[in-house]
């Protein structure tokens, strides 16, 4: 053997293995989190806003009350009462009885990044192909991935997905001889762009889905968290067969606790259940009977509300402060909810290469190319509103920008700073610039 290596099991991992690669979001925490820093880069929700004193009573009852039953083993599809609550936040969006919504074709969770794997293991040979946003998710592309898939982006605009680009991208696999599995989408105040998806374009995108035969999968962690009035319908309450539906109740609840589900077409539920059961036997009785006991005894609903505010408030003031302070030629999207915003470049600024001067500069976001398979989106970052305080959130924009501006001052007297940005994430704002796609 010749050479040397870091790790001495270089040889013995799977294949599989290779496609593994480090989050750009989770590399930046250990930085991030530092108190000085101002961090535009995560996604966490403001537990703060919750009732704690309330919530921590509750949690010490069931431990205390139940806990021969909540610190048991428990089945692995998730308790029959929490599959019943679930089904009553679904129908809220519109996902109800009529529409074949059942606990019976709920399957417990530990958060939606579980949700995502057992989707993958159920359907995704090595080779198969992936559709999703551009850009997308990135713990969804971390799975697609890990599971030797090849995901393809189809464009965004302000609009949502492309239904066109979705066609044109259906029939290039087609030509090319490869099998696309299904389509991965965040319709509703989208991760990374907040961008959602329009009414008109919703029946476009799933009539496209039935005529080519393809399985949608329906990511929907922010649905409940509009600020401008109620978000259009999902797709699973427009047609029940060939879309799965994945939530959690990280971002209204508490992320902590790790609990999110699948509503799955009837068929596919025992292959789930199976599935999740060979990775976890069964999901945390503790965690769940907290959801139940939180939806069923507190006014989860007026919860709600509160984190609407809360996140408009700080949204506006995103929005404000990149108004006021950002250089020239930056652009951005104006989400109706969610937790954040998608921020493109002036010409020729590079957003990973310019993050170490950001750190510097103690402020922090995630670089475009963490949301693109390929690498690509140099030329975008994305900025997160709904942790920081508003007078934090100006702050951090300030610093910033003034980065920004370094790099603009580097650019005329150097050149390009860094290799250059991709050009394939354009973001639309109030303000003049490209628009996404």
């Amino acid at each position: 053997m010749t050479g040397t290596t870091l790790d001495d099991y270089t040889d013995r991992y799977a294949r599989r293995v290779r496609g593994m690669t480090a989050s750009e979001i989770r590399a930046l925490f250990a930085v991030a989190n530092r108190p000085e820093v101002v961090s535009l880069a995560g996604g966490a929700p403001y537990i703060a806003a919750l009732p704690l004193d309330a919530v921590g009573e509750m949690l010490g009852r069931l431990g205390a009350d139940h806990g021969t039953t909540t610190l048991q083993y428990g089945i692995g599809q998730g308790t029959p009462e929490l599959r019943e609550r679930i089904c009553e936040v679904m129908s809220l969006s519109g996902i109800d009885a009529a529409c074949g919504a059942s606990p019976d074709d709920v399957v417990v969770t530990i958060g939606g990044q579980q949700a995502l794997d057992l989707v993958a293991r159920l359907f995704l040979d090595p080779g198969d192909v992936v559709l999703a946003e551009g850009p997308t998710y990135v713990g969804a592309l971390g799975v697609f991935q890990a599971a030797q898939a090849q995901v393809v982006h189809v464009p965004m605009d302000n609009d949502g997905l492309i239904p066109e680009a979705l066609e044109t991208a259906i029939a290039d696999q087609a030509r090319a001889g490869r099998r696309i599995k299904f389509l991965y989408t965040i319709p509703t105040y989208q991760n990374p762009t907040g961008v959602t998806l329009t009414e008109q374009r919703r029946e476009r995108i799933l009539d496209i889905c039935e005529r080519s035969g393809l399985l949608v999968v329906e990511d929907d962690p922010y649905g409940q968290l509009g600020f401008e009035g109620d978000a259009p319908a999902p797709l699973r309450a427009r047609r029940r067969d060939g879309v799965f539906y994945l939530s959690t109740f990280s971002k209204t609840f508490a992320p902590g606790l790790r609990v999110g589900w699948i509503l799955a077409p009837h068929a596919v539920r025992d292959k789930l259940v199976i599935a999740s059961e060979a990775q976890i036997l069964c999901p945390s009785g503790f965690a769940q009977a907290a959801v139940s006991t939180y939806l069923g005894t507190m006014p989860w609903r007026e919860q709600l509300k509160v984190y609407r505010e809360v996140y408009r408030e700080r949204r506006d003031a995103l929005l404000a402060a990149m108004a006021d302070l950002m250089p020239a030629g930056t652009a951005w999207t104006r989400p109706g909810g969610g937790l954040f915003v998608w921020a493109t470049l002036p010409d020729g600024l590079d957003s990973k290469a310019m993050m170490p001067r950001a750190i510097a500069a103690r402020v922090a976001y995630v670089p475009g190319t963490g949301f693109y398979a390929d690498g690509t989106g140099n030329d975008a970052m994305r900025l997160n509103f709904s942790f920081p305080p508003p007078e934090r959130i100006r702050e951090g924009v300030r610093r910033l920008s003034g980065v920004m501006e370094q790099d603009i001052a580097m650019r005329r007297v150097f050149g390009a700073v860094g290799p250059p940005g991709s050009r394939r994430g354009r973001a639309g704002s109030d303000t003049p610039g490209p628009h996404l796609a």
